[in-house]
């Protein structure tokens, strides 16, 4: 099964120069927990980073400054992970597993933004398999990228919910 077949198409996006309360707006507006954050548009979206909800509000913490006072860029993260919406599942599985991450955006082959895959996409996959002979997703990939992702990245530390 490709990444095309599952992922979330017309995705919400916002820009490096936006304010975090424009994303903020966006997220609450399209009930979305990241925003690619692009440059360009209108079929060249080039994505330069990814903006999460913790990302707004661990900015707004550190610096002190109202969400309209802060760019995404100093709040977005730069490192960026994605796949291709012709890679199998199980390798986009597999970037989320090892770079924990929930949400990957997935790009053509000219690097532009065609959507998102989410663990949430990823999840509904494999409940509508449920009872088929051959799975393409299964319950147990699901719960093991799960809890890659979700083991703390300092070693000691214990996240708490």
């Amino acid at each position: 099964m490709r990444v095309d077949q599952v992922m979330t198409r017309n995705v919400k996006t916002c820009h490096p120069d936006d304010t975090l309360e424009q994303a903020a707006a966006i997220m609450w507006d399209y009930d979305c927990g990241t925003l690619p954050v692009v440059r360009g548009g209108d079929g060249s979206a080039r994505v330069v980073g990814m903006l999460t909800d913790r990302d707004i509000c661990m900015a707004a913490y550190t610096q002190g400054r109202a969400l309209r006072d802060i760019t995404v860029a100093s709040a977005m993260s730069q490192h960026l992970c994605s796949c291709r919406a012709t890679d199998a599942v199980s390798v986009a599985l597999k970037v989320m597993e090892t770079n924990q991450v929930r949400r990957l955006p997935v790009l053509d082959a000219d690097e532009t933004l065609v959507g998102v895959l989410s663990l949430a996409d990823l999840g509904r996959e494999a409940v509508r398999e449920h009872g088929q002979s051959m799975r393409q997703v299964t319950d147990e990939a699901i719960g093991s990228a799960l809890e890659a992702i979700a083991t703390p990245r300092l070693q000691g530390e214990i996240a708490s919910i």
